[in-house]
């Protein structure tokens, strides 16, 4: 852990696996607060909840720029935005997993029809192709990636959790650093090549969690 969080410095852009909390790495989480980094450009699917996941980054005003398709279940978040302390970029959902995939295979983006005649398409390129009209939605990438494996081996290849599994490969792939979190590290060839998700090559660092430091919303 202490030589993955020499890879974290104020004012990087940071992009995180989760939905909702779920997936978010909580001990690298928890290393970014103890480190003190801040002025953070975090890409992440939402800003969590206040004291679950990335939301603990955002709730202690870690973060200037948000890039997410939705703040909602993090009042902190939405309150800072108001109050002009945070920019958030909103990204449909779906256009912000392809923008995260584009990034991660070397992309230069992706053309979609979402957004048009709305505001959605305010600062953005439109292309006519086939006689359609089309926005380009540009790749995300990051200094470094952070996500949550139930499983990896001492390559990097990973299992996930289920539904914990959602942005986590996609964003293994768009960092130019990828730390993982694993809830257990095994050998190599401990894991079927068929239950292997994100391949080892995308991964730079592999960290032992120690765990959930925060209680659900489902468990109050």
């Amino acid at each position: 852990m202490e030589e993955a969080l020499t890879h974290f410095h104020d004012g990087m852009t940071l992009m995180a696996g989760g939905f909702g909390g779920v997936g978010n790495p909580p001990s690298l989480i928890q290393g970014i607060l103890e480190k003190g980094v801040r002025d953070l450009t975090l890409i992440s699917n939402d800003t969590a909840f206040p004291h679950i996941g990335i939301g603990k980054l955002v709730t202690e005003k870690r973060v200037k720029k948000v890039i997410a398709s939705h703040i909602g279940s993090n009042p902190n978040a939405g309150a800072q935005m108001t109050a002009g302390e945070l920019e958030v970029e909103f990204c449909p959902q779906g256009i912000l997993a392809e923008r995260v995939r584009a990034g991660g295979v070397g992309l230069g983006g992706i053309l979609s029809d979402v957004g048009i005649g709305t505001i959605a398409e305010k600062g953005k390129q439109k292309v006519v192709l086939n006689g359609r009209e089309f926005l380009l939605e540009t790749p995300l990438t990051a200094e470094v990636s952070i996500v949550h494996a139930k499983k990896a081996d001492r390559f990097g290849n990973l299992v996930f959790d289920t539904s914990a599994r959602n942005f986590n490969p996609l964003v293994a792939m768009a960092g130019d650093i990828t730390i993982v979190e694993a809830d257990e590290i095994v050998e190599i060839g401990e894991l079927s090549p068929e239950e292997i998700v994100t391949p080892g090559v995308f991964i730079n660092f592999i960290v032992q969690s120690e765990g959930v430091n925060w209680q659900w919303a489902w468990e109050k």
